[in-house]
């Protein structure tokens, strides 16, 4: 996302008492999107560089009570609710100091010091891919789904104004301007997280969808839900919200003895057949000994119905669906023969016997 997006939204997460983690590249203006949301809401700003903090740092140092040992309020402490906190270089934290973090972000406490009433928290990291990397904790599954994911790619008028600012050469911005696709090696952010929804991630999501318009969801809820629940099911749940899905459940398909299900493939999108697949596939792998018994009772129907979708939907989807199976065979396990049985079944199949295999 734009610089401008990611501000939008982090400030939006955060007056619905959530914390975005805001992903971006060493020189894309992370620390200044929290700078300009604090000075644009009147906050003081409080910058935790926690890579270069010691626990006590953190936490606070112990001391002696009248009758027990207390902890003392670190020095960065807020002293009112009109702050902004931002934890930097979150994916570089020691590992002594994560349980400290993860009380400030679920409790917003610390110890017995509790965060004072609208203090905001917002977090910052530099992705796995650059020169350091700590990867237990950047696929630490309950550490980061405490926060919204927000990736930053900025613009090249975006970083340029921003280079201007540090005092960047000018020939540098000026090749940059001329030369954009060298502002960065990739355009994605490489998080090497795989966010999954959860019951949690759902209620997260829908504190802050409650506070945006219409129009401000169908331009930033793709991006917001997938920061949350994951790309999948943040792709089919707008869908469903934006009235797209008229596509039918994977069990209607596979066991349908009509063609109306292929009617509506038909005339669906591309970002509803992708959304369909990936329904599909999740279909066969979430298995259990009922759903098996009822897919080997109807294998043929199921081939059948198989091949007909393959008639009607890009090759590179129909292949998604061989593949997928294929890799769920390879994987072994108590339901491993379903996959087999079903490839050998698609294989003598016209429609799919090329899929078979990984031919392209």
């Amino acid at each position: 996302m734009r610089v401008e997006d990611v501000k939008y939204l982090a400030k939006l997460i955060m007056e619905c008492g959530e914390v975005p983690l805001v992903w971006g590249h060493f020189g894309v203006g992370k620390t200044d999107v929290a700078r300009e949301i604090a000075q644009e809401t009147g906050r003081k700003l409080i910058i935790l560089v926690i890579s270069q903090m010691e626990p006590g740092d953190l936490i606070g140092l112990p001391a002696r009570g009248e009758d027990k040992t207390i902890f003392l309020k670190p020095d960065w402490w807020p002293e009112d609710g009109n702050t902004l906190i931002m934890i930097d270089e979150v994916n570089r934290a020691h590992k002594s100091i994560r349980n400290a973090i993860m009380q400030l972000l679920i409790d917003k406490r610390i110890h017995n010091h509790i965060l004072p009433e609208g203090t905001w928290v917002m977090a910052a990291a530099n992705p796995p891919d650059e020169e350091y990397d700590q990867v237990e904790l950047i696929t630490d599954p309950a550490f980061m789904s405490r926060f919204f994911h927000l990736e930053i790619t900025p613009s090249a008028d975006e970083w340029i104004k921003w280079a201007e600012k540090y005092e960047v050469p000018e020939e540098i911005r000026k090749f940059i301007n001329d030369y954009p696709e060298f502002l960065i090696r990739d355009t994605m952010v490489s998080m090497r997280v795989r966010l999954k929804p959860s019951p949690r991630s759902w209620y997260k999501l829908g504190r802050v969808l409650t506070k945006m318009k219409k129009g401000d969801i169908e331009k930033y809820g793709y991006a917001l839900a997938a920061g949350m629940v994951g790309a999948e099911a943040a792709r089919t749940f707008l869908d469903y919200t934006m009235g797209y899905l008229t596509l039918p459940k994977p069990e209607e398909f596979l066991f349908a003895e009509s063609d109306n299900v292929f009617l509506r493939l038909k005339k669906a999108g591309t970002d509803e057949v992708n959304s369909f697949i990936i329904r599909l596939c999740d279909y066969f792998e979430r298995m259990e000994d009922e759903k098996v018994k009822k897919i080997t009772d109807n294998f043929p129907t199921i081939v059948e119905n198989i091949a007909k979708l393959v008639k009607c939907i890009p090759r590179d989807s129909a292949f998604a669906i061989v593949r997928h199976l294929e890799n769920l065979s390879n994987a072994g396990g108590k339901y491993r023969f379903v996959y087999e049985n079903l490839l050998e079944e698609l294989s003598v199949r016209p429609e799919i016997s090329s899929l078979v295999g990984g031919e392209n």
